[in-house]
């Protein structure tokens, strides 16, 4: 049975992702007793997954010459969220950014270097071992070391707060044995990790198709810390958003996860080649996959997506490398030597993403599109290609590469999603505000529970973003409690 083991903490903290677990820590290191819960049986969430985080002036891109300016990169992202990120948080974030790379060293986290992301900034921290060996290499025996009570199978249910509006309690919940106990504490906080894996939130809150959504990520981000928290009055804010990725492979007898290091899904779904809608046309120049989130936005403005590769292009990323990777599952330039094996094992599996026809019209009979559409299509986009113009969409030369050897391969795409950003608003110190824009005391949200990082499409221009503003946000809402509660007694 999982149930707390002294009825009063400092603080509780839901969620033990990067958001949760740096709160947690970073308020034990405070000094105070710390309630850590996991409504899992293992502890990380979606983090365990995350390749690096953002930062600037670190002490890595120092040493790698790499200079980018944290105000350029504040006035970018909040011009691209069309100001609606919150320019305070952001200049918070951005100022904390190196000391966020140093804070992680000094836990145990080691990096292996520094890059960009398609045709972003090199902000990218990228750890070792990914997420996984940060949270539980590093930050978790750091917490469980400074006193962090850790509990799994083991969720909040409720908040309480008293006639002055503060937060008094929490509830816990054994989800094994289904009790529940009420816990005292003057702060919680919602580091739940959104609601990617609830499909009626997604439905209510997203524009998003969620049957051609794929999650790719712990499932537990269900929004339970969300719906608490406006449950006790907090304001919802700057829901709507997932953080896409691009075209993604859908396996019915797999987890979503298995393709995020697969050959075939990086060649099928994040190369600037040939892409089609069910009609057989091209609807956007397919070099948008560099901002796999606005590739992710560009799908959905057609009603189903289909990319198409001759052989010559598979042999030809076999043994000169690929145009555009996946993270660091399948590295940029990366040569595809297991492409034709997973292609070919597809096919004999009868998969029913992947077509394979010696012609193009045979091709199109097989997706189901319209044969003279598509072989016009093709044709035309072969001429262009020759010409080394694209006159339909402007895509660059280099990544018009012709489709006229067969044999032919066709995939259906669907848009995979990492994560939802957003759901409670927050001052500059994770304070979560209310109704009436006013903060309610002792409540604090953090990571992708709280709003105010992005617009309507994740920036991925600077890569590491996300998952670096869930380690600061959990820190500095961990450091926002420590004054909030000397403060409290002071004035008892």
């Amino acid at each position: 049975m999982s149930i707390p083991n002294e009825k009063s903490y400092d603080v509780v903290v839901a969620g033990t992702g990067a958001a949760g677990m740096s709160a947690a820590l970073t308020a034990a290191q405070q000094g105070l007793k710390v309630l850590l819960l996991e409504k899992g049986h293992t502890t990380g969430g979606s983090s365990n997954y995350t390749e690096g985080l953002f930062a600037v002036d670190s002490y890595l891109q120092k040493d790698a010459g790499i200079h980018v300016s944290g105000t350029e990169v504040l006035k970018e992202e909040v011009a691209y969220s069309k100001y609606k990120a919150d320019s305070r948080i952001w200049r918070k974030y951005v100022d904390a950014s190196a000391d966020n790379v140093q804070w992680l060293a000094d836990q145990g986290v080691e990096y292996e270097g520094v890059q960009a992301m398609g045709d972003g900034e090199a902000t990218w921290h990228i750890y070792k071992g990914m997420g996984n060996q940060v949270i539980h290499g590093a930050l978790q025996p750091k917490a469980e070391e400074a006193g962090v009570e850790i509990l799994t199978s083991t969720s909040a249910q409720g908040l309480h707060r008293n006639d002055n509006g503060e937060i008094v309690a929490v509830d816990v919940k054994d989800e094994d044995s289904g009790k529940v106990v009420e816990i005292q504490t003057p702060a919680v906080v919602m580091a739940t990790g959104g609601y990617l894996n609830n499909p009626k939130m997604m439905s209510e809150l997203t524009a998003y198709d969620t049957d051609r959504l794929i999650p790719v990520s712990s499932g537990k981000g269900t929004g339970d810390g969300l719906q608490m928290a406006w449950d006790a009055g907090a304001k919802p804010s700057g829901t709507g958003t997932a953080m896409l990725f691009g075209g993604y492979l859908k396996d019915p007898d797999e987890p979503s996860f298995k393709f995020m290091g697969s050959q075939m899904n990086a060649a099928a779904g994040q190369q600037p080649l040939l892409w089609v809608n069910e009609k057989g046309e091209r609807f956007v120049d397919e070099s948008v996959v560099y901002n796999f989130s606005y590739a992710g936005n560009a799908m959905y403005t057609q009603n189903a997506v289909y990319s198409i590769l001759d052989q010559g292009v598979i042999d030809r990323m076999a043994t000169e490398g690929n145009f555009m990777g996946l993270g660091v599952y399948v590295k940029r330039g990366e040569k595809m030597t297991k492409l034709q094996d997973e292609i070919d094992a597809a096919v004999a599996a009868d998969k029913p993403f992947i077509f394979k026809a010696d012609t193009l019209e045979e091709l199109a009979e097989k997706m189901q599109q319209p044969v003279a559409q598509l072989s016009q299509t093709i044709h035309q986009y072969n001429q262009s290609a020759e010409k080394g113009e694209d006159d339909l969409f402007g895509k660059d030369a280099a990544y018009m590469v012709p489709v006229n050897q067969g044999p032919y391969y066709g995939f259906k795409l669907n848009t995979g999603a990492f994560c939802t950003m957003g759901g409670l608003q927050v001052t500059p110190e994770n304070e979560v505000l209310d109704n009436d824009g006013q903060v309610i005391p002792g409540l604090y949200a953090a990571g992708n529970d709280s709003s105010g990082l992005v617009g309507d499409t994740y920036g991925p221009n600077m890569p590491g973003t996300c998952v670096g503003y869930a380690f600061y946000s959990g820190r500095n809402a961990g450091q926002s409690i420590a004054s909030y509660l000397k403060v409290a007694e002071e004035t008892a």
